[in-house]
C-alpha cells in the first residue's frame, strides 16, 4: 500500500487505519504504483479556532473515492487530539465509500480499544454517554461500544485501590512440543533447540535471583508472577520442579495476588506436572484447545486431539489449582459458525473460571502464510457471528469481559476478549495491557516494561521497554553480559539501567 501523507500526520496511525480495509497490507519504501496496490493520500490542516480539517483520497483498481472531515476541539476531543480524530474519520469515510463496509471498531486502532472508554469514564461521562460518544464520534458499532465501556468499567473497579508500588514478573519459557501454523511467538521445537532447556533453566535461575534482588532494592512488592512462552509445560516434571523451586526461593507464593503457569497445550499436561504446580503455589493455568474440531486441529498443526483436551481439562480441574482458563479462536481457516458455537457451548458446560476468545490473526512470520496467502478477510465471514455469539453466551452464563486487546491483521478487524466469573479475573492480563505498573521480564524474548507514575524529569519517558535476546541460544550467549554489564564497561548492567529509570538523582537514558 502506498501512503502519501502531509507532513505532521502520524504514518503509523494511517497504516493501522489502512489495514482495517486492506488486511495484510505492506508499506515498504519501494512499493510499486499498480492498479492492485492501493494509494491512500491524506492531508490535514488547522483553522484559526483550532478546528482540524482532513481530506483522504483512496485509489484502488482504477477507482478513486474521497472523504472530508472537520473536528473542532470540545469536551470530547481535546485540542491535541483533533488532528488524529479528523484524519481517522476521513480515512474511515473513504474506505467506507469504496467497500460499503463499516469496520466494527470504527476509527479506533491499536492494541487497547478500551483506552478511550476508560478516559471517558474517568472524565465524568457515564456509561450510557460513553457508549454514545464511541458510537457517534468514533463510529463503533453498538455492540463494540458496549463491550469497550464494560471492560473499562471492570478494569477501573478492580484496579481502583491498588498500591502504585506493586509490580509483576514475567518469566519466558520459549519452547513448544510443535509449532502451530498460525503462531508468531518466539517458541522453538526442534530436538536441537529443545536440548538447550537444561542450560536455559540454569541461566534463568541466575537472572531470577538478580531481578528479584533488584525488585527488593527498589522497594517494590510483586503482585503477580506469570510463566509464559511458548508452552512452559513442555518442561519435564523435574525441570518444572527446578523452575518453580527457583521462583519460590525469591518470592513467597502466598503473598501473590496470582501465580500463573501457562500450560496451554493439552498434550503437555500430566497429573504429575500439575501436582508439582499446585505444590509450589500456582493459582492459575490454561488448557487451550483453540478449537474442538479434529480436522482443524490437524490443519493448524496442534498435534493433539479433542479427547486430549478433555483429558487435560479433567486433570486441571482435579488438581486443586484455583483458576483454569480455556482459549478458543474464532475465524480459524476452515472453521465455521456451527463448529465454533458448538465449541463455546461445550466449554461453557465445563464451567472454567476463565474463558478467552481470540480472533484469528496471522503475522508475517507464521507458517500458514506460506501455504495460504488468502487467510486475511475484510468482512470477517463467520468470525463476526462467532465473536458475537461468544459475547452473548458468556454473558448468559455469568461471565463478564474484563480485559481486551486487538492485533493487526485480525480477521474482520475483531478483538480478543478475556471473560471471567466474578472474582476470578486474571490480574496479570490487566496489568500487562493497561500499563498500570512495571513488569519485569526474565528469559529469552521477555520484555521489561518500566512504568513510573511520578512526574518525570524533562526528557525522560514515563514508560521504557528493555529487551532481552530473542532466541534461546542468543540468550545463553548474552545473558551474563546483559545482567552484569560488558567487561570493558561499554554497556551498563541491567540493574543500572533500571535504577536510572526509577532514581530521580541519576541521569541517562535507561534504554
Amino acid at each position: 500500500m502506498i501512503l502519501r501523507l502531509q507532513d505532521g500526520i502520524n504514518p503509523y496511525y494511517v497504516q493501522t487505519l489502512g489495514m482495517v480495509f486492506f488486511p495484510g497490507a505492506k508499506f515498504g519504501e519501494n512499493e510499486q504504483e499498480t492498479p492492485d496496490n492501493p494509494i491512500l493520500s491524506v492531508t490535514c490542516s488547522r483553522e484559526d479556532d483550532g478546528t482540524a480539517v482532513a481530506h483522504a483520497e483512496l485509489t484502488y483498481r482504477n477507482k478513486t473515492v474521497s472523504a472530508d472531515e472537520r473536528v473542532s476541539p470540545d469536551d470530547n476531543f481535546p485540542i491535541d487530539r483533533v488532528d488524529k480524530i479528523a484524519v481517522g474519520r476521513a480515512v474511515f469515510g473513504a474506505g467506507k465509500q469504496y467497500f460499503g463496509h463499516i469496520p466494527p471498531w470504527g476509527i479506533l486502532t491499536g492494541v487497547r480499544p478500551s483506552k478511550v472508554a476508560t478516559e471517558l469514564l474517568n472524565t465524568g461521562h457515564g456509561i450510557l454517554r460513553s457508549r454514545q460518544i464511541l458510537r457517534d464520534e468514533y463510529f463503533l458499532n453498538p455492540q463494540k461500544a458496549a463491550l469497550a465501556v464494560s471492560v473499562a468499567g471492570t478494569e477501573m473497579r478492580l484496579c481502583k485501590k491498588l498500591d502504585r508500588n506493586l509490580c509483576s514478573v514475567y518469566i519466558s519459557i520459549p519452547f513448544c512440543p510443535s509449532r502451530c501454523a498460525y503462531c508468531s511467538f518466539v517458541s522453538y521445537t526442534s530436538p536441537r533447540l529443545l536440548s538447550l532447556i537444561p542450560d536455559y533453566l540454569k541461566m534463568l535461575a541466575k537472572d531470577l535471583a538478580s531481578m528479584f534482588d533488584m525488585i527488593r532494592r527498589l522497594g517494590k512488592r510483586v503482585a503477580t508472577v506469570y510463566i509464559g512462552g511458548g508452552t512452559p509445560t513442555t518442561l519435564s516434571p523435574s525441570q518444572l520442579r527446578f523452575l518453580l523451586g527457583e521462583i519460590t526461593k525469591q518470592v513467597d507464593p502466598a503473598t501473590l495476588m496470582e501465580f500463573t503457569l501457562e500450560a496451554g497445550r493439552p498434550d503437555t499436561i500430566t497429573k504429575e506436572k500439575l501436582k508439582i504446580a499446585k505444590e509450589y503455589g500456582v493459582t492459575r493455568i490454561s488448557v487451550n484447545p483453540q478449537t474442538l474440531s479434529e480436522e482443524i486441529l490437524e490443519s493448524i498443526g496442534r498435534k493433539h486431539t479433542v479427547a486430549d483436551f478433555f483429558r487435560a481439562y479433567d486433570i486441571a480441574q482435579a488438581s486443586g489449582i484455583r483458576d483454569v482458563n480455556v482459549d478458543l479462536i474464532a475465524g480459524l481457516p476452515g472453521d465455521n459458525f456451527g463448529n465454533f458455537s458448538a465449541a463455546i457451548d461445550r466449554v461453557i458446560e465445563l464451567a472454567p473460571t476463565n474463558l478467552t476468545v481470540h480472533t484469528f490473526c496471522v503475522k508475517r512470520a507464521a507458517d500458514i502464510l506460506r501455504e495460504n496467502s488468502g487467510v486475511y478477510s475484510l468482512s470477517g465471514g463467520d468470525a463476526v457471528k462467532c465473536v458475537s455469539y461468544s459475547q452473548l453466551k458468556t454473558k448468559f452464563a455469568g461471565y463478564k469481559p474484563y480485559y481486551m486487546y486487538r492485533q493487526k491483521n485480525t480477521v474482520g478487524n475483531l478483538e480478543n476478549v478475556g471473560y471471567a466469573l466474578e472474582g476470578h479475573e486474571g490480574m496479570y492480563n490487566i496489568f500487562m495491557m493497561e500499563e498500570l505498573h512495571s513488569i519485569f521480564g526474565i528469559g529469552a524474548g521477555a520484555v521489561t516494561k518500566l512504568v513510573d507514575y511520578r512526574l518525570p524529569k524533562e526528557g525522560r519517558s514515563r514508560i521504557v521497554r528493555l529487551f532481552t535476546p530473542k532466541y534461546p541460544y542468543e540468550y545463553l550467549r548474552d545473558a551474563d553480559r546483559i545482567r552484569d554489564g560488558a567487561a570493558d564497561g561499554s554497556e551498563l548492567p541491567l540493574r543500572e539501567k533500571i535504577l536510572r529509570f526509577f532514581s530521580p538523582d541519576l541521569d541517562g537514558d535507561p534504554s
